[in-house]
């Protein structure tokens, strides 16, 4: 398990985080099938609440800005009528660790705990996705309180990935520079 921070995750969180996962997971291979890309976000609260879920949309919605994380965020702002979602003490679940456009968004969100499963340097290997430059971004996740714990279920992630560029399904990435 990956984190940022000196905090521990507690055997609850880890159950809790894997539990969640899994769920992502199962849901994503389906997801696929109906064209969605192949990472999965959900947003709960403290309590156990699912506050928003979205697939990624971007070869769907034919928009680059439509990862799952950001999908989530959008909805959850829209479900709780607020662009400042740090007074709801909320936690992303994403089946990958997010890039660089959704760590700006995840940090600019309000959102407090991010848990996830593949990293990014497995998922730019297994499917060629251009994740972005990330330098020290756990530690700037840590300076702003928020905690960060990775390589959930990363196997069945993996396996998932892999599934899905085999399957020949459409691969988002820019056109060569």
């Amino acid at each position: 398990m990956i984190k940022n921070s000196i905090a521990q995750i507690t055997d609850k969180q880890q159950e809790t985080a894997a539990k969640i996962i899994k769920e992502l997971q199962q849901e994503n291979a389906r997801n696929t099938e109906q064209g969605f890309g192949p990472f999965l976000a959900a947003i709960y609260d403290d309590n156990g609440n699912l506050i928003a879920k979205m697939p990624n949309t971007v070869a769907k919605d034919k928009s680059c800005l439509c990862h799952a994380e950001i999908n989530t965020i959008k909805a959850a702002c829209k479900n709780l009528n607020s662009y400042d979602l740090s007074p709801f003490n909320l936690s992303i679940y994403v089946t990958a660790e997010p890039c660089i456009m959704c760590m700006g968004a995840i940090m600019w969100s309000g959102i407090k705990k991010v848990f996830y499963s593949v990293n990014s340097a497995d998922v730019e290997k297994i499917t060629g996705f251009d994740e972005g430059f990330k330098p020290s971004w756990l530690e700037e996740f840590a300076k702003r309180g928020i905690e960060v714990f990775g390589e959930i279920e990363a196997e069945e992630g993996r396996k998932i990935l892999r599934q899905y560029i085999s399957s020949g399904k459409e691969v988002y990435k820019p056109s060569d520079r």
